[in-house]
């Protein structure tokens, strides 16, 4: 059974509308910057920011290269502050002990132990 003549023609007639709307009708480009490159592509101004709001005076790059946000940046390098003369000490037994390649510092083979041994003693003269 057919539809009346003018039920067809308002339904044909609001699709067609619509379809053309659409054709018509531009869509916006995001300001907001997604995905892995979101923060590079900040810094140099072709998006405003990133989905989690940082803006181009926010970010850094790294010295590999790396864009990376100046507060995370800060906090990173506040964290290893404490961290560093620990890791001084750790290389010299190293190389004071001879050892190459990994070696688990404390670890169960008796050159960890070494290891652990003569950083732990560098650390509380230094």
């Amino acid at each position: 059974m057919a539809l009346p003549m003018k039920t067809a023609m308002k339904t044909g007639m609001k699709t067609a509308m619509k379809t053309g709307m659409k054709a018509t009708m531009k869509k916006k480009k995001s300001i907001i910057a997604k995905g892995s490159l979101a923060k590079s592509q900040v810094l140099k101004g072709a998006k405003m920011k990133t989905s989690g709001g940082l803006t181009k005076d926010k970010l850094m790059k790294n010295k590999r290269g790396k864009v990376v946000s100046k507060k995370q940046h800060a906090a990173g390098k506040k964290n290893y502050a404490g961290l560093k003369k620990w890791t001084e000490c750790v290389t010299k037994a190293r190389s004071a002990l001879g050892l190459k390649g990994f070696v688990a510092v404390n670890g169960k083979k008796p050159e960890g132990k070494a290891l652990y041994a003569k950083a732990k003693a560098l650390y509380a003269q230094a």
